[in-house]
């Protein structure tokens, strides 16, 4: 990237170090920022910054607000006796589209991971805990993804809700709506007949 100026150069290279931003998007999304009037690239900027100093972690659940206690936790009409624990705030956003899960969330920020170095210590497992504990919990919803880590994370917090008198469940997985059997994988279709139910 010689032939580019420095300031287009670094420009470049900060989106390429967002997760999923290959070179060439990098270059397409760092020459779109040139064509913006002075303004435009203001309020870009003074998006970027206003959302990474103002956001922080909900004191309850540890997704993202921008308020001490987020909107879901706040809510009454909300069924608190249900947690759904999950990787990331994107998780959340994800249940959320679907309007149909009533329950809170609980955001880890991350699963455990020898490989990468990562134990429980370093997740929000203590504040789950917690929340447990203060007695109004009847069921956790296991909602990592079915990666080893995913599935490795779920069982060690089983392994520790059990002995608190709450419902642990895991989510059902196996063959997408609208998808064919035939280009179901082994592991996929193993999950799907495990997890069948009446109908």
């Amino acid at each position: 990237m010689g032939y580019h100026p420095l300031p287009l150069t670094r420009l470049i290279e900060q989106f390429a170090s967002l997760p999923g931003i290959g070179m060439k998007t990098a270059q397409r999304l760092a020459f779109y920022i040139l064509t913006l009037s002075d303004q435009e690239a203001k309020d870009f900027a003074n998006a970027v910054l206003e959302a990474h100093s103002t956001i922080k972690h909900c004191e309850i659940c540890k997704n993202f607000t921008d308020t001490p206690v987020c909107g879901i936790c706040s809510d009454p009409a909300r069924d608190h006796s249900v947690i759904c624990v999950v990787e990331d705030p994107k998780d959340v956003s994800a249940f959320e589209r679907t309007r149909e899960y009533k329950g809170t969330y609980h955001v880890l920020h991350g699963l455990i991971s020898p490989m990468e170095g990562i134990g429980p210590d370093q997740l929000y497992i203590k504040e789950l805990l917690e929340r447990i504990q203060s007695g109004t919990v009847k069921e956790v919803i296991m909602a990592t993804n079915p990666t080893v880590e995913g599935e490795a994370t779920a069982m060690y917090l089983s392994r520790l809700l059990k002995p608190l008198g709450v419902k642990v469940s895991r989510l059902a997985f196996g063959i997408p709506v609208g998808s064919n059997l035939e280009y179901a994988d082994e592991v996929t279709l193993y999950k799907a007949l495990e997890n069948r139910s009446e109908i």
